[in-house]
C-alpha cells in the first residue's frame, strides 16, 4: 500500500502516474537497478520506453512537437519518477530540462527544430557542462573560454560534476566569450557536439546515482558553428537565472517521490522484521520513526504542489522554488537516514536497498545550487 495520497489529482495525471510505473516496471524491474547501479550502467531501455510512450514530450510546448504540460503534470510526472528510482528521473532530467530547455526556450528555430523533436523522441540525449574544478557554486566565475573565429568558436577549458556527460549527443556548454567582461557578463552558451576533435569526457565514481554518474569533460580547441550559439551572446547568465524555476521544481519533485519510496520500504520492513517475539512496528520507537518520515515525505510533496500552483498561475515564486528545494531535498536525505537506522545492520548491509536510497539521496542538498545559495537566495529576498 502506497502512503502517498494523490487525492487533487486530476483522472490524467493519475493515469499518467499509474502508466509510468507500470511501464518502468517492466522495462527497468527492481532487481536490474540493482545490478545497472553496480555496474554504473545507463538506463537506457527504461529512457527510451518512456519516449516512445511520448512522457518526454511532457516538458515542451506543442510547438516543438511536445504535449505542452503544465508544471503540476510535470511535478506528477518527475515525482512518480522518483519515487520509482532516482536514476531515472536523473536521466531524463538532465536531458530534458537541465541541457534541454536551454534550446526550448533560447535556441534559434532552427536549432530547436533541429534538436528538440529527438529529445522527445528519445534519439538524443545532452548533458549540461556548467561547474568546473576551480568555480562549483561561483558559476559567474568560470574560467573555460570560446574566442569567435569566423562563422565558428574555438572552445578550451574543463568541466566537472557533469551529470550524464558519458551517454551525452550533445552537451550545452556555459562558457566565457567575452574574457574581459564583468563577472555576470560576457557568458554565453553553446551547443557543442559531444564526440567532436577536442572533446574529452572522463566518467567519475560517485557515492550515489551511479547510473546516470558524473564526468568530468575537457575541451582542447573544439570547433563550434556560430549557429549553435543559444540565446545571444553574453545572454548566458540571463538565461540560466530564467530557467531556475523548473530546475528547483524538478529537484524537489523527485526528491519528494524518493521520501516516499523510502518511507515505504522502511515501514514493510518493519512490519516483516520480529525482535523481542512481535514486529519492531509494534514498537513505539519505531512508530514514531516512521511518522516523522511520513510528514517530512508529505512536506515536501506539499512544497513541491506550491510551486507548480504557483508557476502555473504565472507568478516566479522565486522565493517558493528555493524553499521547496531545500525542504524536499533536506527531508529526502534525513528520510534516508531514519530509514537506514529503522533498518539497522540490515540497513548498513549492501544486501539491502535502503544503503543505495541513502547514497542517492545525499546529492540532493548539493546539486542543482547548493541548499546553501538557496539560503542565500531566499536572504536576498528577505532585504538582509
Amino acid at each position: 500500500m502506497t502512503l502517498m495520497n494523490i487525492a487533487g489529482l486530476s483522472d490524467e495525471q493519475r493515469m499518467m502516474r499509474e502508466g509510468v510505473l507500470d511501464l518502468l516496471s517492466r522495462h527497468l524491474p527492481w532487481d536490474k537497478i540493482r545490478k545497472m547501479d553496480e555496474a554504473r550502467e545507463f538506463p537506457h531501455e527504461a529512457f527510451n520506453a518512456l519516449a516512445e510512450a511520448g512522457y518526454l514530450g511532457i516538458f515542451y510546448p506543442e510547438s516543438l512537437g511536445g504535449m505542452g504540460g503544465s508544471f503540476k503534470d510535470i511535478a506528477v510526472f518527475l515525482e512518480t519518477l522518483g519515487y520509482y528510482y532516482t536514476g531515472i528521473a536523473q536521466a531524463v532530467t538532465t536531458t530534458a530540462i537541465y541541457a534541454g530547455m536551454h534550446i526550448a526556450k533560447f535556441g534559434s528555430p532552427e536549432l530547436q527544430q533541429a534538436i528538440v523533436p529527438g529529445i522527445i523522441a528519445g534519439r538524443t540525449k545532452l548533458a549540461l557542462a556548467m561547474s568546473e574544478p576551480g568555480t562549483g557554486s561561483d558559476v559567474a566565475g568560470i574560467k573555460t573560454s570560446a574566442r569567435r573565429e569566423g562563422d565558428e568558436f574555438v572552445l578550451n577549458g574543463n568541466k566537472v560534476w557533469i551529470t550524464c556527460a558519458h551517454v551525452a549527443d550533445y552537451l550545452v556548454v556555459i562558457t566565457k566569450t567575452d574574457t574581459g567582461a564583468d563577472r555576470h557578463q560576457g557568458i554565453s552558451t553553446l551547443l557543442v557536439d559531444a564526440k567532436a576533435p577536442g572533446v574529452t569526457i572522463k566518467p567519475l565514481s560517485m557515492l550515489g546515482r551511479r547510473t546516470s554518474h558524473a564526468n568530468e569533460v575537457f575541451f582542447d580547441n573544439v570547433h563550434v558553428p556560430a549557429s549553435n550559439l543559444i540565446g545571444g551572446e553574453g545572454m548566458a547568465w540571463k538565461n540560466i537565472m530564467k530557467c531556475l524555476g523548473l530546475e528547483r521544481l524538478a529537484l524537489a519533485a523527485i526528491s519528494s517521490g524518493h521520501c516516499f519510496k523510502i518511507t515505504e520500504y522502511a515501514r514493510d520492513y518493519a512490519k516483516d522484521r520480529i525482535q523481542f517475539g512481535q514486529p519492531i512496528s509494534k514498537f513505539q520507537v519505531i512508530q514514531h520513526k516512521l511518522a516523522d518520515m511520513l510528514i517530512m515525505s508529505e512536506t515536501a510533496r506539499q512544497a513541491t504542489y506550491r510551486v507548480a500552483e504557483l508557476l502555473d498561475g504565472g507568478h516566479p515564486a522565486l522565493q517558493e522554488t528555493s524553499i521547496a528545494k531545500i525542504v524536499a531535498t533536506d527531508n529526502n536525505f534525513k528520510c534516508a537516514d531514519i530509514g537506514l537506522q529503522v533498518l539497522g545492520g540490515a540497513g548498513y548491509s549492501m544486501e539491502y536497498d535502503m544503503q543505495m536510497f541513502f547514497r542517492d539521496s545525499r546529492v540532493g542538498p548539493i546539486g542543482g545550487g547548493s541548499n546553501e545559495i538557496q539560503r542565500n537566495v531566499l536572504a536576498k529576498l528577505m532585504d538582509l
